[in-house]
């Protein structure tokens, strides 16, 4: 359908840098992967989940599994195969993410039904950003027209699986959209909707959890 909308949970890392399962850590009584899949079951029509290989799924219920690659963008295509080809918007969404709330999920699809080719929520940066090599400070970059960009993401599904026919590994697919001069627009992030990337990062977002 066209107005359907399909979240894509990129769960399928394999803890390298993390060193163990990032996605199945706890939070506030369930894993981080339990939260984001439940807010886009909140939001979206319909919920694909990629996962590591050989992990079952044991959590609420998904309309379709897919299995990760060696990198996010193998994920997201192992997601994309999963999805069906008339899916309208598609919403990719992480557990690194576990305190995105519904609002952010709702909001970048709105940006996308309204005309947009994708939508991302952004923060802006506060604090000075500084280029450092070896320790020290070489450079400071001005902050004006610097946001931070934050997940959920949501994009057409047409302008999405042709950026991704050619097996690109992009950093950002919001960035290899724009750069192919498709139209992203931006919502109002959370500054609460932190990145867990470290053992300190997850300590951080139990305390605002509660």
């Amino acid at each position: 359908m066209v107005d359907e909308v399909w979240a894509i949970v990129l769960a399928g890392g394999r803890g390298n840098r993390y060193g163990r399962l990032k996605q199945l850590e706890e939070l506030a009584g369930a894993r981080l992967v339990d939260h984001t899949v439940g807010a886009a079951r909140r939001t979206c029509d319909r919920v694909a989940l990629v996962l590591p290989p050989g992990l079952d799924w044991d959590g609420p219920p998904v309309d379709a599994l897919a299995t990760g690659g060696d990198h996010q963008s193998e994920s997201l295509r192992s997601g994309l195969a999963v999805v069906p080809d008339d899916a309208g918007i598609l919403v990719l969404a992480d557990p690194a993410h576990p305190l995105a709330a519904d609002r952010i999920f709702r909001d970048v699809v709105a940006a996308v039904r309204d005309g947009a080719d994708g939508a991302v929520p952004v923060v802006p940066l506060l604090e000075v950003v500084q280029r450092v090599v070896d320790g020290v400070v070489v450079e400071t970059l001005p902050k004006q027209d610097t946001v931070l960009t934050q997940s959920p993401q949501a994009f057409r599904a047409g302008p999405l699986r042709a950026a991704h026919a050619d097996a690109p590994r992009p950093v950002e697919n919001s960035g290899l959209l724009a750069a192919r001069g498709h139209r992203i627009v931006t919502v109002p992030g959370d500054p609460a909707n932190l990145h867990v990337a470290t053992e300190q990062d997850l300590d951080v977002v139990r305390r605002l959890a509660g």
